[in-house]
């Protein structure tokens, strides 16, 4: 590979890197090609990128980056492939899912809206990473509820305080 070349790649992984929020690092060495190919088709519908990389230049295109890798860099050792992903969780779900046929890919690390996660043991922190819109979701749901409240108070009592007026002006009838 040409110094050209080489210069090319760091620049598309930089890119890359800045343009999705959520990049997961496997180790998916030891896959047969039908398995790889099985995972590669598991990654497409659940709208992840997929791709092997050299170590030494997606560390270049960390260094490169805007981002703050931390100590992500220092698991670039062996096979790595990259996952981009707009969600936060579904490299995860999908890395857990084909792990109940398999005993890859391995998690290495992970980089989710700024927060680092680093080794395999973090997967199951990483399934339970809830979505942006899923979070929006839940604060919708809480921002409903006291005024759900409010409404069926109001509601309840309006029935009440009727009464209420409804004696009294009877009594000074």
């Amino acid at each position: 590979m040409t110094r050209e070349e080489k210069s090319q790649i760091i620049e598309d992984l930089t890119a890359q890197l800045a343009e999705n929020p959520n990049i997961y690092l496997a180790d998916i060495s030891g896959l047969n090609a039908g398995t790889t190919s099985d995972l590669r088709r598991a990654c497409f519908k659940a709208n992840i990128k997929l791709a092997v990389v050299k170590n030494t230049l997606l560390a270049k295109a960390m260094e490169a980056s805007d981002k703050e890798f931390g100590e992500l860099p220092t698991v670039l050792k062996g096979n790595t492939s990259v996952m981009y992903s707009e969600t936060g969780n579904a490299p995860a779900k999908v890395i857990k899912t084909f792990r109940k046929k398999s005993d890859k890919p391995l998690l290495k690390g992970a980089f989710i809206e700024e927060a680092i996660y680093i080794g395999d043991d973090q997967l199951d922190t990483l399934v339970d990473i809830k979505s942006r819109e899923e979070l929006i979701g839940d604060i919708i749901t809480l921002l409903q509820s006291p005024a759900k409240n409010v409404v069926s108070a109001l509601q309840s009592s309006g029935g009440k305080l009727a009464g209420i007026i409804k004696t009294l002006s009877e009594k000074e009838g």
